[in-house]
């Protein structure tokens, strides 16, 4: 009775830290304008703070890892969520662009840090619990994305200065991470629990192999995770320059497959735990990577309203790929959860940051349709890749 209680209060915790960690990512959106206005940015130098947003989020990842085996994930996860929050204020006051280039390097690091954790412990909450919970969780992150423009915009909106909007977003943060933090697990309870698991589905007891990112498993997820978070960036930097430039869309409207995009998302993670469990895994992502194809291909040759729903059918395709990827990733063989998923979301979240300039490149030498092709060929990949093999 009392590990059903203590594993109930670590499923709603989890969900709160990841609507939190959705939340302080997206309330960065509304400021970045308001920052390039008063540091008198142009695109290049913008361009280079965001870079290196995403530099300390890669940098942290792996360590993550190894902080969570050394001292629990509840302890990384309050920690990070504390930097994130602390960062925000000064996001909006730094006056100088190296200050502003150290605050948002920090930034990156904590985001980079709570993802990590976040899912390490999703893991292994879904592996105690024994169905699937992780695309609900994203699902949720996915909500926390949405809602942070809206929180921050409305109270601009309503005459508060941005510091304010900014250091009222920081306290929520750290509210709601504190209020969450007895019901996690702490990391007594996870080293047991981890070998527990590990011992009682393949009779073996964890690897103290340092090399274990370099293990098959670990490397084919996050390719995999690699080439599914590209489709997700490009679809962030890219989608509303596509609709502008090759639908004819205007300018105040070219945000309008990004929103069909994230929405269709948003909706299919909430809905997604279900779905795996009516299906599989393997039909989940095998069939979710070609609907996922399908919407690209859409997205270039179709009509303006084609490719909205294109949009539409990318996210609903895509949403519950990487959910899956980490659940497999928290039972590999051998291999604790915590390494595994730092190994795999650093490896994620590299496509997600050089995949966007990597397409600008491409775009640059052939085409933007040619770049949005190399998108439909690696989530072809993935649902080849995934439908073929035995197992993880």
């Amino acid at each position: 009775m009392e590990i059903t209680r203590k594993l109930s209060n670590a499923k709603k915790a989890t969900q709160f830290i990841f609507f939190t960690c959705g939340l302080g990512i997206s309330s960065w959106a509304p400021m970045v304008p308001y920052v390039k206005d008063r540091l008198v940015l142009n695109e290049a130098d913008l361009g280079f703070l965001l870079l290196l947003l995403g530099l300390g989020a890669i940098a942290m990842m792996p360590v993550s890892g190894i902080l969570m085996n050394k001292i629990g994930s509840r302890k990384v996860i309050v920690a990070s969520t504390f930097l994130v929050a602390l960062s925000m204020p000064f996001l909006v006051i730094i006056p100088s662009f190296i200050g502003m280039a150290v605050v948002l390097f920090l930034f990156g690091c904590g985001i980079g840090t709570v993802d990590v954790a976040m899912n390490a412990h999703g893991v292994q909450v879904q592996n105690l619990y024994g169905r699937p919970i992780m695309s609900s969780l994203h699902g949720l992150f996915s909500v926390g994305g949405l809602l942070g423009p809206l929180i921050i915009g409305f109270l601009m909106k309503s005459g508060l200065e941005p510091l304010y909007a900014a250091i009222a977003i920081a306290l929520l943060l750290i509210i709601l991470a504190v209020s969450q933090y007895k019901y996690l697990f702490d990391s007594d309870f996870e080293k047991e629990t981890i070998n527990q698991f590990t011992q009682a589905t393949e009779g073996k007891s964890l690897n103290k192999n340092k090399f274990q990112w370099l293990n098959g498993s670990i490397l084919l997820l996050g390719f995999m995770c690699f080439s599914t978070f590209l489709s997700e960036g490009a679809m962030l930097d890219w989608s509303a320059v596509f609709l502008r430039d090759l639908k004819d869309i205007t300018p105040e409207f070219a945000g309008a497959g990004y929103a069909a995009f994230s929405i269709a998302m948003a909706v299919m993670r909430l809905l997604g735990d279900r779905i795996v469990s009516k299906l599989n895994s393997k039909t989940v992502v095998t069939g979710g990577g070609l609907v996922a194809v399908t919407g690209v291909i859409l997205i270039i040759a179709g009509s303006l309203p084609i490719s909205i729903l294109g949009f539409i059918l990318l996210g609903t395709g895509a949403a519950n790929i990487v959910p899956i990827f980490f659940s497999e990733g928290g039972k590999i063989p051998g291999v604790s959860p915590t390494t595994s998923i730092s190994a795999i979301t650093t490896m994620g979240y590299a496509g997600q940051l050089a995949g966007p300039a990597l397409l600008g490149y491409i775009a640059h030498l052939f085409s933007l349709q040619i770049a949005f092709g190399l998108i439909a060929f690696l989530l072809l990949a993935v649902a080849v890749i995934y439908g073929l093999k035995k197992n993880i």
